[in-house]
């Protein structure tokens, strides 16, 4: 078999890395080394923190209804277990868009629980 050098495929591979690491500041957006570790790290970084996203917007949800639910004298926790009890299958992201943009609705949803 006849020799082949990497000269074509290695600069597409460089290319393609610094494309992907354009705006990133100092060597790691010119230099080909450093611009490969920093999109390893920024990969890692992305997957681990799409797993985080999913528990900052649980919280925010919680923090949202217990919110809406301190001026109607109820606590946070007796009124997911009251949801519970009467078998109401809603989940927090629902009640906090309800208590957002469709007060009327979370009103009932309350006068039900109670």
């Amino acid at each position: 078999m006849s020799r082949s050098k990497k000269g074509v495929g290695a600069l597409k591979t460089r290319r393609n890395v610094l494309r992907k690491t354009k705006g990133y500041r100092f060597g790691r957006s010119t230099k080909e080394r450093q611009a490969n570790e920093a999109l390893v790290h920024a990969g890692k970084y992305a997957f681990a923190h799409r797993k985080d996203k999913k528990n900052d917007f649980r919280r925010l949800w919680n923090v949202r209804i217990s919110g809406a639910l301190k001026p109607q004298g109820l606590s946070y926790s007796k009124f997911i277990g009251a949801l519970k009890k009467k078998n109401i299958e809603v989940d927090r992201k629902i009640i906090a868009t309800l208590i957002e943009k469709h007060p009327e609705t979370f009103a009932r949803l309350l006068v039900s629980v109670k």
